[in-house]
């Protein structure tokens, strides 16, 4: 398994393999596909996992493409208190 990661500037590149499958592509790996069953689009990624359905092909696409979108939760650096503070007070010896 391919552990390599795009950055988020680098688009899907969408090619029609058939007349009811849509394959996407980031910087060349294989990103996913969207599939037409007769009444909806079905998105999966790129091990097989289903996104989701979708009425319209454009709803589609996009659902690949924020699943690919990085995820941030919350600060991107974290609190780090220096050594001091994090020990516990302690009395001064005499």
């Amino acid at each position: 398994m391919s552990t390599t990661t795009y950055p988020p500037s680098d688009p899907l590149t969408w090619k029609q393999a058939d007349a009811d499958v849509h394959v996407a592509t980031r910087a060349g790996e294989f990103a996913g596909f969207v599939e037409f069953d007769g009444t909806t689009h079905l998105v999966r990624d790129n091990h097989g996992a289903e996104l989701g359905a979708f009425a319209a092909l454009d709803d589609a696409f996009r659902a690949l493409e924020d699943a690919h979108a990085p995820t941030r939760h919350g600060s991107a650096f974290a609190p780090i208190l220096p050594r001091a503070w994090r020990r516990k007070t302690r009395r001064a010896r005499a």
